[in-house]
């Protein structure tokens, strides 16, 4: 996977204790973005994903990781796959997504691998950053405009993965 760096211990990238991935790449290019240096595909470096679980398990007191950016959805197949293992684990995943849960889903028609991503997700913090809705008081997201998404409660989830 390719990202842009890490962060062992956060309490701003949702509830608890929480490892943070940053993907490196991002299509949206957010006018503001506190993460620029993300948005480069090129940028960042290469990480294998027992690298990155092996960081993880050296803390014990982690409550969950995040996916954040950059843009996770534009590697969804590696997203997915360090996902199964961070669930096995006993770890709730939060991912951001510059992406509506609306347009994911759209997306996941066409790509397996986002719908395989979505279904293991515990919250989704969607939408653009937009610089003129930013609001420091809100928890876990930066612009008004972004939802907070329990992902288990989504009606929208429910649709998406009923046979």
């Amino acid at each position: 996977m390719r990202i842009a760096g890490i962060v062992r211990e956060s309490i701003v990238d949702g509830p608890g204790l929480r490892f943070a991935i940053f993907a490196q790449g991002c299509p949206h290019r957010c006018r503001g973005c506190h993460n620029e240096s993300t948005h480069d595909f090129n940028g960042g470096y290469d990480c294998l994903q027992d690298t990155v679980l092996a960081e993880i398990d050296k803390n014990p007191l982690l409550t969950g990781v995040t996916f954040t950016g950059g843009e996770p959805f534009c590697q969804p197949m590696e997203f997915y796959k360090l996902g199964v293992e961070i669930k096995a684990r006993g770890l709730d995943i939060v991912a951001y997504s510059g992406y509506t849960l609306e347009e994911l889903w759209e997306m996941s028609e066409k790509d397996v691998w986002i719908k395989k991503l979505l279904s293991l997700i515990d919250f989704l913090v969607d939408g653009p950053f937009v610089l003129e809705e930013k609001d420091l008081t809100l928890e876990f997201r930066g612009s008004k405009n972004q939802r907070f998404i329990c992902m288990k409660k989504s009606v929208l989830q429910e649709e998406m993965y009923m046979v």
